[in-house]
């Protein structure tokens, strides 16, 4: 359904608009790619005979997407209700609709950092060096080796380090349009919000996160990317925190023809399935200088 959806989105002119009411799917975020279509007004959601309760937890895991309930929404009304009664229920109904259409990244936000992307002036930030290189740029923050034992300090001191960077006053999106982000910097806080939130909510920087799991041996003069057998899983964990994108680096090292033809293809491949989740790929091929 959602193949078809696309395809016929792509015969409609620009000015073209409508709202898709969906039933709610059994996974998550399957409709994103229609949420940030700039044909798409809205995507609502029918409760498709859940309960109130099952309706707005499965909806609270689909970001962009807001409610048209029909039975959900009456759920618990009965015509022998006082008013007081009967505006109580109602009332509840209201409040837990509302709060399960309201995700991470509306599609309103959505589409403002597609803009900001496209067309404002500025640059994104790559705050995104993994467990290979962040000793090294640690080093270069003047951390070394021996204020911190073990993999788990030496996390928790990259993110001292990035966490001073973007919650700094003069980092915003005034000159920063957005920043890439490692995996365990998602998973982290700033000032007790979700980092992704807070680049978001307090900065206007638009998050993206770093998905590629290392490079594999040179071959043909090129390092692919390795496997990334959880990929979907990331990508999940991504929209629910509300990235707006992802980044994915390989290295061409030398001229080879072959090489670089892999090195492509390999690219868009995984482009194709970031961008079946709704989000927007950096691709990165980078040329060993």
């Amino acid at each position: 359904l959602l193949e078809c959806l696309l395809q016929e989105l792509e015969t409609l002119r620009p000015c073209d608009k409508v709202i898709f009411k969906l039933t709610l799917p059994t996974v998550a975020n399957l409709y994103r790619p229609l949420v940030g279509h700039p044909n798409t007004v809205r995507v609502v959601a029918l409760s498709g005979g859940f309960d109130r309760a099952d309706a707005c937890k499965k909806l609270s895991e689909n970001v962009g997407m807001i409610a048209s309930f029909s039975r959900a929404f009456t759920e618990g009304l009965n015509a022998k209700q006082s008013d007081a009664e009967f505006s109580k229920v109602v009332d509840m109904a209201c409040q837990m609709i509302y709060d399960a259409s309201r995700s991470s990244t509306s599609a309103g936000a959505w589409k403002e950092m597609l803009a900001q992307m496209a067309k404002k002036d500025g640059f994104i930030a790559a705050l995104d060096q993994s467990g290979g290189s962040t000793p090294k740029a640690l080093k270069l923050y003047g951390v070394d080796e021996s204020e911190y034992s073990g993999e788990a300090e030496m996390f928790t001191k990259i993110h001292e380090m990035r966490t001073r960077i973007i919650s700094n006053s003069k980092f915003d999106g005034s000159r920063v349009l957005g920043a890439i982000l490692f995996e365990q910097t998602l998973d982290r806080l700033i000032e007790g919000v979700p980092t992704a939130t807070f680049l978001w909510d307090n900065k206007h920087i638009v998050p993206f996160l770093k998905i590629d799991k290392g490079l594999e041996e040179e071959k043909n003069g090129v390092q692919m990317m390795k496997e990334m057998p959880q990929l979907e899983a990331l990508l999940d964990k991504g929209v629910a925190a509300g990235v707006f994108g992802t980044k994915e680096r390989s290295v061409i090292k030398s001229f080879n023809k072959e090489g670089i033809k892999a090195i492509a293809k390999q690219q868009f491949e995984v482009a194709k399935r970031i961008i079946a989740k709704g989000l927007i790929p950096i691709i990165e091929p980078e040329v060993d200088i």
